[in-house]
């Protein structure tokens, strides 16, 4: 604003000196509806803008039988010769209303000849300030202002999932600069920034120079922001350095978009694969196609020197404009500028361009832009973008729209690439990643540098180490990088990022707010707590029904099984000897019962008759004396066992205690301990690896440790019989990979983090790592007391083998008995069955039965 103010100043001194040099002697135009015009005739929107006016005025006079001039002045494209030509317009051409030139810096030296003269101006300037219309009240916008535009194109870069661009812009103070800002707002807003403001000279040389610089970058996203004539002579230089090729993204803005259908298809195979915005205006509409029709026609006898002939969105804009003009003039019978401009802004008709009403003396923001392709030696329609809705391949009601720019369809992109550039490139010529790894990890698990003397190289290991390898071979590209020692604090580590000594930092780094100020972190690849670990201490176990718990499921079955098979064996053998234990089969059937456990728990059961019992018998007694006896001992070591539990319940016991606690060196816990859960300092202890603790925690030298989590998993597994975790944990940040702000691995790498998580990987190794440090963990009461068959089967096979060879001896023996049995049996039915032809004494066959069951 200051340079508009010191070069109004100056053309204003100018212009009255030269005013009054004029006065005398100038033929003066007087006469109603006399309108002005200042364009630049040098350049293609210039030209359009004339003849479009012209056509204006013309069609509206046909139509509507009147009679207005149109006084147009060439400016050249130079704001001091614009400045001349209004002030042309107002003193010797007396014109009511002056049509400004595309230019702001034209379009402000305009306004203020045109609000010293007290009439209106209607600017098609698409770059106006937000507080133009309150310095020059008579200022009416009549062009869409840019920042739409810039939300279209931030639209573009998120549906892509880039988040840096390059901006490449005109260095000559042009209205382009203003759109700067409010793109820097739109990509912010989607997650997005600017990496690099490129201001283009008009040299080659110099131009060719500043490609160098971006080449050179990471970030290949480019925002050309340039006139066509600079943004022609760019493309042409960049396909010449190879930067038109796979993964380079080229976006243009209106500035160039708008004219696209005015190049020459000559210089299109230069400019493969762009993409870019433009303003929408139906020009399907039949109004349009009358005006296309006419305007190629004018255009071509006015212009031969050009190629082509059809109208842009600046030829619409600057017809509707001028049509606008002619309605308020029509409708003012003052020559008042005051009143002129009422009128001007209660115009609201159907344009060219759309419908055509102001608000705040700005014409009403188009909510449509226009998404074009390069395609070879044309340009293709890709779809449109509403702030309102997003992305559609149509603007017709009912068309479905979207989010993502993806729906669009294929894009073609520089390179002839199928794929989607990701955005971002490391240069061939660059050197490896440099890769910071601590050196002073309390857990080697994590992270550890060894050093050989031999070759004085370090060797890089652990789980970070082998998490990073893995993430990287899962990026869809090859990262070229190289690991360096770092001995220092973390926090100095994370600093180094902010000085560019390292590209990246991979080891056991905490993400911490502090650390954000420096750098960058990746998806946190632990849990992010703090565990309070302590030492454990006796606990008597209250449990009950203990009196089972000497013997598993499996052994209780299993005695019970055996008690019973030798309580039958017996009782078969010495039923033929005890009349008692025959009867009902009920009967026998709790004898041979109580058999089984009377004699197992007493000696002084009744005499045995058979050699065979007596011997499953004395094997029995020796098997369930060795039973009982274990199952008392095993018992009473229940009753007496104890279990484990924690010797600080929280973190107020410590407290209150006022006792040591400690944690690890060069840690950001210090600060967490003191500042969060208020510890005195005095009461801190740093140690630096997991024996110290372990040392520290059994001499009493502290009453917990503070660990994060991965490391607390590290330590409860090695020293897993002696410590555990306690208290509650404390939300804290994690371990993550960390970049230089505005890094763009960042995104890369933590999508790559994701992938390697979701296929397992990640649970893979730290798998490995904790297997690593396995002991054999505390047992549970199930498992130190219960006994199982396994330790007595050589008993169990003992005493069930006896009785079996037993039970088979007596069969053998009883073989013959069995036969007579079976005899008598046979005989005593026959006999039954001649009861009624021959009766037989009933005593003989009684006796026939007693003499075959005696022994």
């Amino acid at each position: 604003m200051d340079t508009y103010n010191i070069l109004s100043l100056g053309v204003l001194v100018f212009l009255i000196i030269a005013q009054k040099a004029m006065a005398n002697g100038v033929e003066k135009t007087t006469g109603r509806g006399i309108m002005g015009a200042v364009v630049d005739g040098s350049s293609r929107i210039g030209k359009e803008q004339k003849v479009a006016m012209k056509m204006a005025v013309r069609d509206f006079n046909n139509s509507n039988n009147q009679s207005f001039f149109l006084q147009i002045q060439d400016s050249q494209g130079q704001p001091l010769q614009a400045a001349l030509a209004a002030q042309e317009l107002t003193d010797r051409q007396k014109v009511q209303a002056i049509l400004g030139p595309q230019r702001w810096e034209e379009a402000s030296l305009v306004a203020e000849v045109a609000s010293q003269a007290r009439i209106p101006i209607i600017s098609l300037a698409d770059a106006t300030p937000v507080w133009a219309t309150e310095r020059w009240p008579f200022m009416v916008q009549a062009s869409s202002n840019q920042d739409l535009q810039m939300r279209a194109i931030a639209a573009i870069v998120h549906s892509w999932e880039w988040y840096h661009v390059t901006v490449i812009y005109e260095d000559n103070g042009s209205s382009m600069v203003e759109g700067i800002p409010l793109l820097s707002d739109s990509l912010r807003e989607v997650g997005a920034e600017i990496s690099r403001l490129l201001p283009v000279p008009p040299s080659v040389s110099s131009m060719v120079k500043e490609l160098e610089k971006i080449k050179q970058d990471h970030c290949r996203v480019f925002l050309v922001h340039l006139s066509v004539p600079l943004a022609i002579r760019l493309f042409q230089k960049a396909n010449e350095m190879g930067m038109m090729k796979k993964d380079y993204v080229w976006i243009t803005t209106n500035a160039f978009t708008s004219l696209i259908h005015s190049i020459n298809t000559s210089t299109f195979p230069s400019m493969q694969g762009i993409v870019g915005v433009r303003s929408y205006f139906p020009d399907k509409k039949p109004q349009f196609q009358d005006f296309d029709k006419r305007f190629e026609t004018l255009f071509a006898s006015e212009y031969p020197e050009e190629d082509i002939n059809k109208p842009g969105i600046y030829a619409v804009q600057a017809y509707d404009a001028a049509w606008a003009l002619c309605l308020a003039m029509k409708e003012s019978y003052s020559k008042d500028g005051q009143h002129l401009l009422g009128n001007i802004l209660t115009n609201d008709f159907d344009g060219l361009s759309g419908q055509i009403h102001f608000i705040n003396q700005k014409l009403a923001p188009a909510d449509k832009f226009q998404v074009i392709n390069v395609v070879h030696r044309r340009y293709t329609e890709l779809g449109f973008w509403s702030d309102r809705l997003g992305f559609s391949k149509s603007v017709h009601e009912g068309s479905a729209y979207n989010s993502c720019m993806k729906n669009l369809g294929h894009i073609f992109w520089p390179g002839d690439s199928e794929s989607t550039p990701r955005g971002w490139a490391i240069p061939t010529n660059s050197k490896p990643l440099q890769i910071g790894v601590p050196n002073m990890s309390s857990f080697k698990q994590y992270v550890n540098v060894v050093h050989n003397p031999i070759n004085n190289n370090n060797s890089f290991e652990g789980f970070a180490i082998d998490l990073f390898k893995a993430t990287v071979a899962s990026m869809p590209y090859f990262l070229h990088y190289k690991f360096i020692s770092f001995q220092g604090t973390y926090d100095n580590l994370v600093e180094q990022l902010h000085l560019k000594k390292f590209d990246a930092v991979v080891g056991d780094v905490a993400l911490v707010a502090s650390r954000c100020e420096h750098a960058e972190f990746t998806y946190p690849y632990t849990e992010s707590v703090l565990v309070m670990i302590v030492p454990v201490q006796a606990r008597t176990s209250k449990r009950e029904l203990l009196f089972i718990k000497p013997f598993t499921k499996a052994m209780w079955a299993l005695a019970l099984a055996i008690n019973l098979y030798n309580g039958f064996v017996v009782w078969m053998i010495e039923r033929n000897y005890c009349p008692e234990h025959r009867g009902s089969v009920l009967n026998q059937i709790g004898i041979m019962i109580g058999l089984s456990f009377t004699t197992l728990f007493s000696l002084q059961g009744e005499k045995l008759h058979s050699n065979l019992s007596r011997m499953a018998m004395v094997v029995w007694l020796f098997v369930a004396l060795v039973i009982t006896q274990t199952y008392t001992a095993n018992l009473t070591s229940i009753l007496t066992v104890t279990g484990l539990e924690p010797t600080v319940a929280d973190v107020q016991s410590l407290q209150n205690s006022n006792s040591m606690v400690g944690y690890c060196r060069g840690s950001f816990v210090t600060r967490y301990l003191t500042e969060v859960l208020r510890f005195r300092s005095e009461n801190l202890k740093s140690y630096k690896s997991p024996d110290e603790y372990a040392q520290g925690l059994r001499s009493r030298e502290i009453a917990a440790a503070f660990l994060e989590a991965p490391f607390a998993k590290l330590f409860l597994t090695k020293y897993c019989n002696e410590f555990i975790a306690a208290g509650p944990t404390y939300k804290v940040g994690g371990f993550g990979f960390v970049f230089p702000r505005g890094s763009p691995l960042v995104h890369d790498v933590t999508k790559a983090l994701l992938n390697v998580s979701e296929h397992g990987k990640l649970q893979e190794l730290e798998k490995a790592m904790l297997a690593s440090e396995k002991c054999v963990d505390v047992k549970s009461e199930d498992e130190i007391s219960s006994l199982s068959p396994s330790s007595f089967w050589v008993l169990f096979i003992l005493t069930g083998g006896t009785s079996t060879v037993a039970l088979v001896s007596y069969l053998i023996q009883r073989r013959k008995m069995i036969w007579r049995l079976i005899l008598a049996i046979m005989i005593g039915k026959k006999q039954l069955s001649r009861r009624n032809s021959n009766v037989e004494s009933p005593a003989n066959s009684v006796g026939i039965i007693e003499f075959s069951m005696q022994p």
